[in-house]
């Protein structure tokens, strides 16, 4: 069983150099924004997840590697290894999903991260996969009300499209938090609507952009999704303090964190960066064999 992550550094100069040069003046900062997070949910894998065999660190650049990176452990996908040249440079991390079943060598399991997924607590192999299946809970909507929802509908029609179904009013929408995949699922159904998903590929994001549960529905539709949550906290930045983050992350409830950024000032950004670094240094002290 693999992991994939994608990962963005905002604060790389030439990643936004490309930024503006192709789309303009950053405006949703805290969807690039590095909180320093990323070696900790490494630790965190390495910690909680000993079943977990490569590390697939999916970034835009070389420029994009953290300094504190080792190599021979860590693998670094470059976006132009699994993303057609065209679509390139690409900020849209519904864009990067749709590719990531190309990575090579990608084991038949896995499970993909955002880099604001944190496991904090034992993880066993039947937490994600069981008999061939992934494990995640499902939830039915019947509006899309902002762009997520319209996106989480989109990736439902398509899912159903590849499988020769109807849409309905209807739509599911897979839990918040890392996704177990099948790569032949993913495979199978990208196959099935390559010429949509190439047609509705944006560098932004954009309403009719489907998104990673695209991949989750048809293996949902196809009978290879178990529909039981993964023991998770989702922890909004808008509602949570840092110290009630921090606390979490010291002590959880649960096996994993869904921590979210947020619009906000840069001495509230200080304050709880600082906080969440801080708890997350007392909950995985150790160095991973990610790091040098």
């Amino acid at each position: 069983m693999d992991a994939v992550i994608t990962f963005v550094n905002g604060l790389d100069p030439v990643w936004q150099a490309d930024y503006e040069k192709y789309i303009g003046a950053i405006r949703e900062e805290k969807r690039f924004r590095d909180w320093g997070t990323l070696k900790y949910l490494l630790r965190g894998i390495e910690t909680c997840m000993p079943f977990i065999d490569n590390v697939f660190l999916v970034v835009s650049s070389e420029s994009q590697v953290p300094s504190w990176a080792d190599r021979s452990h860590l693998r670094i996908v470059l976006h132009k290894d699994i993303i057609p040249q065209k679509l390139l440079p690409v900020f849209n991390s519904c864009t990067i999903e749709m590719f990531l079943h190309r990575i090579s060598g990608l084991d038949e399991e896995f499970i993909y991260f955002n880099d604001d997924m944190f496991p904090l607590g034992q993880c066993d192999r039947s937490d994600f996969f069981r008999n061939g299946c992934g494990v995640i809970g499902m939830s039915k909507s019947f509006f899309a009300l902002n762009m997520y929802k319209r996106q989480c509908q989109v990736s439902d029609m398509l899912a159903k499209k590849a499988l020769g179904r109807k849409a309905g009013r209807v739509f599911v929408r897979p839990q918040h938090i890392c996704s177990p995949m099948l790569l032949s699922s993913c495979t199978e159904a990208f196959k099935a609507v390559e010429s949509d998903i190439l047609m509705t590929a944006s560098r932004t994001r954009m309403p009719e952009n489907p998104n990673q549960y695209f991949y989750l529905d048809y293996m949902y539709y196809t009978g290879k999704i178990i529909p039981e949550k993964i023991s998770n906290k989702h922890l909004s930045q808008a509602v949570y303090s840092a110290g009630q983050i921090s606390d979490f992350i010291k002590e959880p409830s649960a096996k994993m964190a869904c921590i979210n950024d947020v619009e906000m000032s840069d001495d509230k950004y200080e304050d709880m960066r600082r906080g969440i670094l801080t708890a997350f240094e007392t909950r995985f002290p150790e160095k991973s064999r990610f790091e040098l």
